[in-house]
């Protein structure tokens, strides 16, 4: 008895083993397959809630992961991209996503799992084109997905026999909250939904369940599943964690609700089951498939009361940074060019307030060596970079249309402009790399290298401020200021360089610091020639 009970644990556990790296590995597949087309549906699938349901349904069957849907939508409010509101549509959606792997459980093919492995094993290995080895990921995947199912079936059949274990099932059926506890705790340690709705499918498939058993443990797993999406809030903007309570209160409410239903909701899958002659599996599919669409559909007209929930539950004010343009409205392109330049100068100054702002956090990195500086001055260089192409994108639109000579230069200074801003950005961030480089392999500073840094590192900071306001106000005696800054910043760095020789002829700086505190000095300087482009483009001087 003892060595069945090892074997059954161990075909479990290598079965669940083999099932997670199954739905991993063709998550995966698809995620590659789709590139960065999965955050474009989401960035603009999202103009009203109805159309984030659908995103997000599209998106969770694309990747197989209503958690990594769900970690995607956090990560994108963090960044800015989504607001939380527009977040709760796609959080629902993914909800209805997840249950299309319960259907694909559901359609029989274990028998074929092995031949489904050894093809997507042949177009991993003899094919070099990319996107026939995603097509490989998503084969393997499947086929292990099933050889992971099939082997979690064999070992939880000896489970009818225990009299513990249909002890448990009785007081399941008795206590649904026991089967909601059940079904959330596990899922929390596998960190899958499907994989809990797969385990539950087969004991109900070989009545090692009875219905009204399995249906409570169904809901717990739809909350166990919204942990990974706590997981990926941590530390992340007030927004960002918003919208991961809103996937646990999605949940919670509608396991309540369908509690307090839970005889009439049971009765109608039985019915469900004898008309439509599903077969065990494919029941449990249709219950996840009804709960989670049904929930979606009540809870649906309540996100403005959801979003005021949660908002209340988690307070604070909201510092994400917006990646998204602000000012950029297509419609002046057509209707007023005059009104859309100006609207892509607000965007160009708010891009360089933005790089402003990262240099500034990068200067905080330095002296403090806390990483949520370094975390925000790497979201300020994604939303420079994302800010490029959308106003250059918006900027080449607008060329086409009629402007003055005056207009013109304007445009062509912006386009200039932007240009350097992306500069800017590259070298904030190669900054913050410096210093996480220094932290990471104890690379110490001497006290007066960090002085001069400093002291460079404020007067680049004031250079730019500087120019992003003679940007803003047109002012040309700002403008010649910058100018006037800059040949500072760049005989500090020659002074500095000098300073560095000696000091490691002295032997009082070591070798990587030396390079460190070099490559930080060249960054300063090159940000101050992008700022003096700045100042030069207002003074008309440009060449």
């Amino acid at each position: 008895m003892d060595y069945n009970v090892q074997e059954m644990i161990f075909q479990f556990i290598g079965g669940l083993g083999i099932f997670l790296f199954g739905i991993k590995y063709m998550g995966d597949g698809l995620q590659n397959a789709a590139g960065d087309r999965l955050r474009e549906i989401l960035e603009k699938s999202t103009s009203n809630p109805f159309m984030g349901v659908l995103s997000g349904i599209l998106v969770t069957i694309l990747i197989q992961s209503s958690s990594g849907t769900t970690a995607l939508t956090v990560g994108l409010v963090n960044a800015g991209f989504m607001t939380f509101r527009q977040a709760i549509g796609v959080i629902m959606g993914a909800n209805i996503g997840t249950t299309v792997t319960a259907f694909i459980i559901g359609i029989k093919i274990s028998d074929y799992a092995l031949p489904i492995i050894g093809a997507g094993a042949i177009l991993l290995f003899f094919f070099k084109s990319k996107k026939i080895y995603h097509l490989g990921q998503v084969v393997f995947g499947f086929g292990a997905l099933f050889l992971g199912l099939s082997l979690m079936s064999d070992g939880m059949k000896p489970l009818r026999s225990l009299e513990a274990f249909k002890e448990l099932t009785v007081q399941m059926s008795d206590n649904p909250i026991l089967g909601v506890i059940i079904g959330t705790v596990f899922t929390v340690i596998v960190q899958s939904s499907s994989a809990t709705i797969g385990i539950l499918q087969e004991l109900f498939a070989q009545d090692a369940m009875s219905l009204d058993a399995a249906l409570p443990v169904l809901f717990g797993d739809n909350i166990g599943t919204t942990i990974t999406a706590v997981l990926a809030a941590i530390g992340t903007s007030v927004a960002a964690r918003r919208a991961a309570a809103v996937h646990v209160t999605f949940n919670l409410i509608g396991t309540a609700i369908f509690l307090l239903l839970l005889i009439p909701f049971t009765t109608f899958i039985s019915f469900l089951q004898d008309k439509l002659e599903l077969e065990p599996a494919m029941t449990i599919a249709f219950a996840h498939g009804t709960f989670n669409i049904a929930n979606t559909i009540i809870q649906f007209p309540f996100i403005a009361v959801l979003a005021w929930i949660v908002t209340k539950l988690i307070r604070g004010e909201d510092s994400a940074i917006e990646y998204a343009p602000k000012h950029l409205n297509p419609v002046f392109i057509e209707t007023s060019p005059s009104v859309a330049l100006g609207q892509a100068k607000e965007e160009v100054v708010r891009m360089a307030t933005l790089s402003l702002k990262g240099l500034e956090e990068a200067n905080s990195f330095i002296h403090t060596n806390k990483k949520k500086h370094a975390d925000i001055a790497l979201q300020t260089e994604d939303a420079l970079n994302n800010l490029d192409r959308k106003i250059t994108a918006y900027l080449v639109q607008l060329s086409g249309k009629s402007l003055s000579e005056e207009e013109r230069t304007l445009h062509a200074n912006l386009m200039d402009s932007v240009r350097d801003l992306e500069r800017v950005g590259d070298h904030m961030e190669n900054i913050v790399e410096l210093i996480d480089f220094r932290i990471n392999n104890r690379v110490s500073l001497s006290e007066q290298a960090l002085s001069e840094l400093t002291e460079m590192m404020e007067l680049t900071i004031a250079t730019l401020k500087n120019a992003t306001k003679a940007l803003d106000t047109k002012d040309v005696r700002l403008a010649e200021q910058v100018l006037a800054n800059e040949e500072k910043i760049d005989n500090m760095e020659r002074v500095l360089r000098k300073k560095h020789i000696v000091r490691l002829n002295e032997g009082v700086c070591s070798g990587d610091a030396g390079v460190i505190f070099v490559d930080i000095v060249s960054n300063l300087e090159r940000i101050g020639d992008h700022a003096v482009n700045l100042a030069e483009s207002v003074m008309g001087t440009r060449h």
